[in-house]
């Protein structure tokens, strides 16, 4: 069972990269990934074409290419597939970007040990000093609305910095292609009463990298998930209520 306190110790993890376009840096956070994740390192090329999947391969991540560039929801997809298949008992996502720090990922695995909850989302709200306004607007405003959806609280839930054990992967799944995929996730894992918790993370906007974020695209897509979890939890309040 995904909140069976009883599981076993994460003996075997790996690290996970979605990345589109980052030739700037991803070899340098493969290479940082691998210090921390001696068992493995997947990089999910999506469709870039600026030479980052070689730069990836060459800095020893295993590549999964994407033949055109499919989304972030779509690339965790697959790579949520290929971990389950090789057997890690959990996974780290890292974004490519260099906002998120390599060297913190013992606080994923120090938070699963002491805890045993199987989704950990990083939390970049502690220390906002360097985060855009734009980003702490957002960050709250989707906090409050994950809170009153499902009633659950997450400081950060845009965080793409996540530890996920493997065997909550099948319940959580979105089908969605861009970034409201990490956000229904979290919907799929309340509803469905998978323990979610967070750990702090440095909040790093420094790296002179544009977002992959489109604002208006995603808050539809953003818009549409909601949307779509209130209309299924109407319609099973009314089944239940008939």
């Amino acid at each position: 069972m995904p909140n069976d306190p009883g599981a076993g110790k994460v003996e075997t993890f790996c690290v996970l990269i979605c990345a589109f376009n980052e030739s700037e840096r991803i070899a340098e956070v493969v290479r940082a990934c691998w210090l921390q994740a001696p068992a493995g390192v997947v990089v999910i090329d999506d469709g870039s074409i600026d030479g980052t999947a070689d730069l990836a391969a060459q800095a020893g991540a295993h590549v999964l290419r994407n033949h055109e560039n499919l989304g972030k929801g779509a690339s965790l997809k697959r790579g949520f597939n290929y971990v389950r298949e090789q057997g890690f008992d959990a996974v780290i996502v890292v974004d490519g970007d260099g906002q998120h720090d390599p060297s913190e990922i013992p606080r994923f695995l120090d938070a699963y040990e002491r805890t045993r909850i199987p989704v950990l989302i990083g939390n970049r709200m502690a220390d906002v000093g360097g985060m855009p306004c734009i980003r702490r607007w957002t960050n709250r405003s989707m906090a409050w609305i994950l809170n009153r959806l499902v009633k659950i609280y997450v400081a950060d839930p845009p965080c793409g910095y996540r530890f996920y054990r493997t065997d909550v992967l099948p319940f959580v799944m979105s089908d969605l292609p861009r970034f409201a995929f990490e956000f229904e996730v979290l919907i799929r894992a309340a509803m469905r009463h998978i323990r979610i918790d967070s750990v702090r993370v440095s909040t790093l906007y420094n790296c002179g990298h544009r977002s992959h974020v489109a604002p208006l695209r995603d808050a539809w897509l953003l818009f549409g998930v909601v949307r779509q979890h209130m209309l299924a939890m109407r319609n099973d309040r009314k089944t239940a209520d008939d």
